[in-house]
């Protein structure tokens, strides 16, 4: 992995990570937490596409699997802390 993919990789986590706060608590968790849910929240969206048999391309493509999985991982972690 090179340094643009890299970067590429963190700024998807990020931008993840801040929607997927958004959409489900409110706000975000600061930079560092945005990419830690979001890159978490990746492997969580591809993990659970996978199981559905869906297949997504592309930058947007991999946003969506992102968010989708830090939404997901966002809403155990409620269920958790409750």
């Amino acid at each position: 992995m090179d340094l643009t993919s890299l970067l590429i990789f963190l700024a998807i986590g990020a931008v993840a990570g801040w929607l997927a706060g958004t959409l489900m608590k409110g706000g975000g968790f600061g930079l560092l937490g945005n990419i830690i849910v979001g890159v978490v929240g990746a492997f969580i969206g591809g993990w659970v596409f996978g199981l559905l048999g869906l297949s997504v391309n592309g930058l947007v493509g991999s946003l969506i699997t992102a968010v989708a999985g830090a939404a997901i991982l966002l809403f155990i972690v409620g269920l958790i802390k409750k």
